[in-house]
């Protein structure tokens, strides 16, 4: 038989045993995160925001802005139909939304353009000192500048200003604070 300090020194070290642990502690994960988890969770975050973003933006200013937009391409469309017929049409303001006068009857309806805002709460005026809320829209392809500026009557602060330098189509104008 061997004695008891031969079969000590003999002994190996299998895995998992108590020995082979006390010689090399098992390393532990890192405290923390992993930089793919962080830029998972702040692409989560970003997008949220997004939506949360374009969930809060008014209404008002972005109603005044599709009411601008579409007025814009009817007075370009006025104004090809004016140097097309050689016709002097204008646009004012009246009380139920604007209308053009001067365009020549038109034999089917869908030619005519509209009279009404799309929202009731929008109104308009005419920024000609000169003209109380009429634009000339033609028939000569330069007109003077002109322009408009659509208003929230249920609140006034807002709103969006439609000009043209006279060579140019009318655009949408970008608010100064």
């Amino acid at each position: 038989m061997a004695s008891p300090v031969v079969k000590a020194a003999m002994q190996t070290s299998a895995a998992g045993s108590p020995e082979l642990s006390r010689r090399r502690p098992r390393p532990r994960p890192a405290p923390g995160f992993t930089l793919l988890e962080l830029l998972v969770v702040l692409a989560i975050v970003a997008m949220a925001s997004v939506g949360v973003g374009f969930a809060m933006r008014d209404g008002t200013q972005t109603q005044l802005e599709r009411e601008a937009l579409r007025l814009s391409a009817l007075f370009e469309s006025a104004r090809a139909r004016a140097q097309i017929s050689g016709i002097p049409v204008r646009w004012r303001v009246t009380t139920q939304g604007f209308q053009f006068e001067g365009l020549p009857p038109s034999e089917r309806s869908e030619d005519d353009l509209p009279q009404a805002w799309l929202d009731a709460d929008t109104t308009a005026s005419v920024d000609m000192p000169g003209q109380p809320d009429t634009l000339l829209l033609g028939p000569e392809p330069i007109i003077e500048p002109q322009g408009v500026t659509l208003l929230s009557r249920s609140q006034p602060a807002q709103h969006v200003r439609l000009a043209t330098d006279g060579v140019r189509p009318f655009t949408v104008q970008a608010a100064t604070p």
